[in-house]
């Protein structure tokens, strides 16, 4: 019994520490940025169904930036 709960031991900590580490890790946003699509001579294209301009999207991950202390410069 003794050597069962020595063995859980490990098991324990480890989990405990990924729950507090995923704790205090930051989530990133997630943003959606469109661009208009151009086509070779530079033209924006037009969306037959749509009569609007075709776009291009990605989601990008915005970080939110932490405050520290600046950086003293070299003499």
């Amino acid at each position: 019994m003794k050597n069962r709960l020595y063995s859980l031991i490990p098991i324990a900590l480890g989990i405990g520490l990924l729950f507090l580490a995923n704790l205090v890790h930051a989530e990133a946003q997630i943003k959606e940025v469109c661009k208009d699509r151009k086509d070779k001579a530079g033209k924006v294209v037009v969306d037959k169904k749509t009569n609007k301009p075709a776009q291009d999207c990605k989601k990008i991950k915005i970080h939110k930036k932490l405050e520290g202390t600046p950086v003293p410069e070299k003499k």
